[in-house]
């Protein structure tokens, strides 16, 4: 009926509804005064991620509009927190999205963000999922670990590393730029709380899954995950991960007592 292929119009169909259903938007609807919903990019537990134009310049931007729940709004809080903490870096160097300010609508905070192309599942889907070649992941992966160090640099975890969060700037540009996105789960090094479960199931480094304490080298489990996705366009599976990881209830008490991740040595 769109002309598109059947799983993607029946997502887009679906994303409508959120919208409708839960933060009473549709295509047309003006968020701020000034942004007018062309199209609707994503969605997930805090709201929707909107394709917008800003009628008073005519540029295309992301905004990502959260709902009025005050857990999510606290959330949001945080996220704006983190988001000042990456004003210091320079996005386009340290392979990050670019956050442009927030602003309210109503009783909901909309966050504004450069809008890039599509993220790195959409990428591997285009392409049959039958993995990219080492041509290309290699970039990608030097540029999610650049985006890693400099999230490290400031003392940030993101803790939600997977290929959704990861966005290609320009599919039809070469040589491939992405960044990194979405930074609603990330929070200081110092203040993670152990046993706070983060993250996306099957992306979790061990010590997440297991409520133990954990840094920016969580990050760096997850990227090695996000590897074998680029090399064979399969996701691993998620549900394999988990079960094995909660019957092996002695791993815990290897980790009690020794160093913060026993399962990877320093180099």
């Amino acid at each position: 009926m769109l002309g598109l292929p059947y799983n993607e119009a029946i997502d887009m169909w679906s994303l409508g509804l959120v919208a409708v259903e839960l933060l009473e938007l549709v295509k047309g609807s003006i968020l701020g005064k000034h942004y007018k919903v062309e199209a609707f990019l994503g969605e997930g537990g805090f709201g929707i991620v909107a394709k917008c134009r800003d009628t008073t310049t005519n540029q295309a931007v992301a905004i990502k509009v959260n709902k009025s729940d005050p857990d999510i709004l606290q959330q949001a809080h945080v996220e704006i927190f983190i988001l000042e903490q990456l004003r210091r870096l320079d996005p386009d160097a340290a392979n990050i999205v670019q956050w442009n300010g927030f602003f309210h609508d109503g009783q909901r905070v909309c966050l504004k963000f450069e809008l890039l192309d599509q993220c790195l599942w959409d990428y591997i889907g285009d392409r049959n999922k039958q993995g990219l070649p080492i041509s290309e992941v290699r970039p990608i992966l030097g540029q999610i670990t650049n985006a890693l160090s400099h999230l490290s640099s400031v003392g940030i975890v993101h803790a939600d590393l997977k290929p959704g969060n990861i966005m290609v700037v320009n599919r039809h540009e070469s040589p491939i730029k992405v960044k990194l996105i979405d930074f609603g789960l990330a929070c200081p090094a110092s203040a993670v709380i152990p046993g706070d479960f983060v993250g996306t199931v099957g992306y979790c480094a061990p010590e997440v899954m297991l409520g133990l304490p954990y840094n920016e080298a969580s990050d760096m489990w997850s990227l090695g995950l996000v590897a074998v996705e680029l090399a064979t366009g399969l996701r691993v599976s998620h549900q394999i991960i988990a079960g094995h990881l909660r019957r092996k209830n002695n791993i815990k008490a290897l980790f009690q007592g020794q160093d913060m991740n026993p399962w990877r040595q320093d180099t």
